[in-house]
């Protein structure tokens, strides 16, 4: 389909920005502003061969923007998935009195069945790494017995436990039509994961988890294990059903026999602000009922909270703790389980792409006040840090790794938009001299001075370097009837613009004179920008 638009644009070319029209802009709206650019470019309005090559190139590219963005099937598409939607196979199918979502139903249909096919041979591997630490010694011990014993001034911290497990998920031989990874929308499909665990105590255990959907509604799983240990193989059998009673509530009811027998029901309420869980299960040995609330903070680390209540026939027991994402794939917790007779527990774990790696340390059998302060108090200090010492550092010395990377892999495409923003600049200098003349005679909009890109205007950034370019001739170009009225998008989109600084904050900047007066303003990238206004204006006396 883009191979019928002529030319070829860059993958990221912003089509509303190019031609400076919001996204929700009309067809009069676009047709004006493609017009005002066809004269702008028109190649016969130059006579300058070199002049003239750059005009066709870019009166190309507004026509290609245009094409696009008139047709309601095009625009639904790019609006929708960008440039990548208009070159995916089999669009040629699609009617062209489709609605857009009935367009974005069918290309999400063709996607799923390329990724099908890319993803036939994968197995979505996934694995848990738990060791249990006693460290009950740094807050209950008798230094009088051990007065005498050789390093008995140190406590002793153990490893007590250890358990290793790794999943993957197969096929099902007669089901070429589903997905590895399923979900609750893949209506009728079936997958099975297998599971096997070593290490733990009771010994290796292998399982089958068996899922299928019912209904759009409904779906259930049976999960079969064998656990191997010393007094030979224990089978299990647990079959969970579970129903979505709204958006954002899931009912569960999970039955369990062979390995600790039990009936447990659940709701669940996942929203994007908060989860609630509350439970209840009757069984052998544990017989009790919970309720948990985790808030989600809406921060750029994806900072959660949480606290939990839960009490049975085995006691009562406390949990709160915390979670953050660390890095782009990994999330670090913690967690304090203060409980009767449980006694005090803190839990660690990170997870770090498709690995779980969990550490549970015992601190002590009794409700001592020392030892949960310092599993209230130390992982925060030792976090806090940490973050501050080493993990910052690390993103920050990553962020500019991969910007190093991203301007390297960019470079011809930025050297090319830069040629482009030169040669569209040139072509407005008799376009910008016109409406300057008409600005003045009128005592309207003149724009003395515009730059674009990175400012550093912060004390403690100095040492960073400005990257800027000067746009005023570009803005000039736009201004009509003594307005200049910009978008909610890129900048770097614009005729006569380009990205000097790829993946860093940009900013507009303006000095602008209106009835003869001085104004300035500065306006973030993607910030919608209209001039002039009375609040921009600069004060003489200032």
């Amino acid at each position: 389909m883009a191979a019928a638009l002529g030319e070829e644009a860059p993958d990221n070319e912003d089509y509303y920005g190019l031609l400076n029209v919001r996204r929700e802009a009309s067809q009069e709206e676009l047709k004006a502003a493609y017009r005002r650019l066809c004269m702008l470019y028109h190649p016969d309005k130059h006579r300058d061969p070199e002049l003239k090559t750059q005009a066709e190139r870019l009166f190309n590219l507004v026509h290609q923007a245009y094409e696009v963005l008139s047709d309601p099937q095009t625009r639904a598409i790019y609006d929708i998935y960008g440039r990548r939607g208009l070159e995916m196979e089999g669009w040629e199918v699609v009617e062209r009195k489709r609605t857009a979502a009935e367009i974005r139903e069918e290309f999400e249909r063709l996607q799923r069945e390329r990724e099908e096919r890319r993803l036939q041979q994968r197995t979505n591997p996934k694995g848990t790494i738990s060791v249990g630490i006693d460290a009950t010694d740094l807050f209950d011990r008798y230094d009088e017995e051990y007065e005498d014993v050789p390093g008995s001034n140190f406590p002793q911290i153990e490893i007590n436990k250890m358990h290793i497990s790794q999943s993957i998920e197969v096929r099902r031989a007669d089901d070429a039509n589903t997905l590895l990874r399923a979900s609750q929308q893949d209506l009728g499909g079936t997958w099975w994961p297998l599971e096997f665990g070593a290490g733990d105590l009771h010994g290796p255990l292998f399982g089958l988890k068996i899922f299928r959907n019912l209904t759009p509604r409904c779906f259930i799983t049976t999960n079969c294990a064998l656990q191997f240990s010393s007094r030979g193989v224990r089978p299990g059998l647990t079959t969970v059903l579970a129903r979505n009673l709204d958006k954002n509530t899931m009912g569960y009811l999970q039955w369990r026999w062979g390995i600790q027998s039990a009936m447990n029901t659940s709701i669940v309420r996942d929203t994007k602000t908060s989860h609630f869980t509350v439970a209840m299960q009757l069984g052998i040995p544990h017989s009790f009922m919970m309720v948990s609330y985790q808030h989600k903070f809406q921060d750029e680390d994806q900072t959660r909270v949480k606290g939990s209540l839960k009490a049975g026939f085995f006691g009562t027991i406390v949990e709160y703790g915390a979670e953050r994402k660390i890095s782009r794939h990994s999330v670090l917790g913690a967690t304090v389980s203060v409980g009767v007779p449980q006694g005090v527990s803190l839990k660690i774990k990170l997870n770090r792409a498709s690995q779980t790696y969990f550490f549970p340390v015992h601190l002590t059998d009794q409700l001592l006040p020392s030892a949960v302060f310092y599993a209230t108090v130390g992982p925060l200090v030792i976090y806090f840090a940490m973050h501050r010492l080493v993990i910052k550092p690390y993103l920050r010395a990553q962020k500019e790794r991969e910007l190093e990377k991203q301007r390297e892999s960019t470079a011809s495409d930025i050297l090319q938009k830069k040629q482009e923003a030169e040669a569209a600049v040139r072509l407005m200098q008799e376009s910008v001299r016109r409406i300057i003349e008409a600005e003045e005679a009128r005592m309207g909009l003149i724009v003395v001075n515009a730059w674009y890109g990175k400012f550093v205007n912060d004390n403690s950034r100095k040492n960073e370097k400005v990257k800027v370019i000067d746009v005023t001739v570009p803005l000039q170009c736009l201004v009509k009837d003594s307005k200049l009225i910009l978008t909610e998008a890129s900048k770097a989109g614009l005729p006569g613009f380009y990205d000097p600084c790829v993946g860093e904050e940009k900013s507009l900047k303006v000095l602008y004179q209106f009835r003869g007066v001085l104004h300035q303003v500065m306006s973030a990238d993607n910030e919608a920008l209209r001039i002039p206004k009375q609040s921009h204006r600069i004060d003489a006396d200032g």
